[in-house]
């Protein structure tokens, strides 16, 4: 029965009720004491159907945003895995555009300057000048190559053998961070909290410490672990100030309320 009709009977009972007591005859009333009283439960009834129907409506329009905002986060996340991807890309035309360049010296040097390139030279890692030998650069050149290129399972192994090669390397940590990464991307989220662990104990002042809390966050997430997650954004947030992941960090945190 609709709220209108409802409406419709209590109205119709109330009249002729009233009519039947002013003629004093009560054969002549259409509606009954009753049937007033029970088009005042139908309406009743009605109105409670509806306010249920709108509670659930409300519930169930928020628990699908909660979840759309879960789903964001995890979608920002492999963006900034996207993005890892491609920044590494620019790193391998850049390197690409290096080598030509020496390739081209290298044909007006003589057998000396040819020595020198199996000797100590000085690369751009994470902004900063440092000192690498040519194998030591070789085999991260290599290991990274495979996460750039997306053979995440082998990138993995390569750079673990490199870490354990060259655990003073100042690409150590990009190393490890990518380890971590490589972990994210295949879905094994407890191996990329570990690894990315691994990163921010032994490397707490690098650049890559407040990426590696990011994606340790991410993957708390996907563990369903957003108690655990808050308190790693947080950590970013109080630690790290000023960098541009502190900033995704808070953004992050308001998708988590």
């Amino acid at each position: 029965m609709t709220l209108r009709t409802s409406r419709l009977r209590l109205l119709a009972a109330t009249f002729c009720l009233g009519a039947s007591l002013s003629a004093g005859s009560a054969h002549a009333a259409l509606f009954s004491d009753d049937e007033a009283r029970q088009a005042i439960i139908d309406l009743r009834q009605e109105v409670r159907e509806r306010a249920d129907q709108q509670s659930r409506k409300v519930a169930d329009d928020l628990a699908q945003s909660q979840r759309s905002q879960l789903q964001l986060a995890s979608q920002i996340e492999q963006l900034q895995q996207e993005i890892a991807r491609l920044r590494g890309q620019i790193e391998i035309l850049t390197k690409q555009v290096a080598d030509t360049q020496q390739a081209q010296k290298d044909v007006y040097l003589d057998v000396d300057t040819r020595l020198k390139r199996i000797e100590p030279q000085t690369a751009s890692i994470d902004g900063q000048e440092a000192t690498v030998g040519a194998d030591e650069k070789r085999s991260y050149d290599a290991a990274i190559d495979l996460f750039r290129n997306g053979n995440y399972a082998d990138a993995i192994p390569a750079l673990s053998a490199f870490v354990r090669q060259y655990p003073q390397s100042p690409y150590a940590p990009a190393a490890q961070f990518y380890i971590g990464s490589s972990h994210y991307a295949l879905k094994d989220y407890k191996a990329a909290i570990a690894q990315q662990q691994t990163l921010v104990k032994n490397y707490p002042t690098n650049v890559r410490a407040p990426d590696a809390l990011l994606v340790i966050a991410g993957s708390q997430v996907e563990l369903n672990d957003r108690r655990a997650a808050r308190s790693t954004l947080e950590r970013i947030v109080r630690d790290y100030p000023g960098v541009p992941a502190a900033q995704t960090a808070k953004d992050r945190l308001e998708l988590l309320k």
